[in-house]
């Protein structure tokens, strides 16, 4: 264990850490966003009403509202339900605080990422949009002003979060529906979704998985995607209570190594001796 928290101290130290973040980060707080696929699809089902067999499946409610009730009608829901703002956790100021942070990934929709690096300039953001709304392109760029802008700007971030499926600030994009995560897993295999800039700064890097979970098959695809190509590792996840055949198996796949440590811990030695951003 403490060889590990070194070689992340050592990692991050050098720049060569990737953040890879989940909304379980949020686990415990009083939170007023659903955090889960399940609790999404829930609060979906609750705004419009959806078939009793999909109102726990987040992509198969999605796509019913999508399908029978506009595309607009589903975001619109979408925008109110994750529209309260989520304060971020100790996690996301530690990366925000960091001084040689290349690339953080955020895989839910809160903003709780950007909010934290909101005192900062020397940022901006890419996200995941759906191609129903956006037929010829995979992703919009942000300024730290929030503001859109093209890709080129981007090399001149000191970090970028990268945003797969997209987020409700600022412009409210969400891949969501069946027919969404289709479009992205069908071309993510060759990697057409994934940014460049994210594939040029993912090369020789190493994972630290925080507040996530590989429980189901998507969310070890864009997991697996993600890191294609970065450090042979070893890569590392915080992760609690039993896992399931299918998480170790990736977890051995993938060379991470499983931490079954609080987060606030791995922090606490993590902070130890790192620079800060200015």
């Amino acid at each position: 264990m403490t060889d590990s928290i070194l070689s992340i101290q050592a990692a991050l130290k050098a720049g060569k850490l990737i953040p890879y973040l989940g909304a379980d980060l949020h686990a415990g707080a009083d939170t007023p966003i659903p955090l889960t696929p399940t609790d999404l699809a829930g609060r979906l089902a609750a705004k419009s009403s959806v078939p009793f067999k999909v109102r726990s499946n987040m992509t198969a409610a999605a796509q019913y509202i999508e399908n029978f009730k506009h595309r607009k009608t589903l975001v619109a829901i979408l925008k109110e339900v994750f529209a309260p703002p989520v304060e971020p956790t100790p996690a996301h100021r530690f990366f925000a605080a960091q001084a040689n942070l290349p690339l953080l990934v955020d895989t839910w929709y809160d903003a709780a990422a950007q909010q934290a690096f909101a005192e900062r300039s020397d940022w901006g953001q890419v996200q995941g949009v759906s191609r129903a709304e956006h037929r010829d392109i995979w992703v919009k760029y942000y300024r730290a002003d929030a503001s859109e802008c093209a890709e080129a700007e981007c090399a001149a971030w000191r970090t970028l979060i990268y945003r797969p499926i997209g987020s409700i600030f600022p412009a409210a994009n969400f891949i969501v529906s069946d027919s969404d995560f289709v479009e992205v897993l069908t071309e993510i295999d060759i990697q057409s979704p994934i940014p460049p800039r994210v594939q040029a700064l993912r090369k020789d890097k190493q994972f630290l998985f925080l507040g996530c979970r590989f429980r189901n098959q998507l969310e070890r695809s864009y997991a697996r995607q993600v890191m294609k190509r970065s450090s042979d590792g070893p890569h590392w996840a915080v992760l609690d209570g039993e896992l399931s055949k299918n998480e170790l198996r990736f977890l051995e796949e993938q060379g991470i190594i499983r931490l079954d440590i609080p987060v606030a811990a791995l922090l606490g030695e993590l902070a130890k001796d790192l620079p800060l951003a200015a």
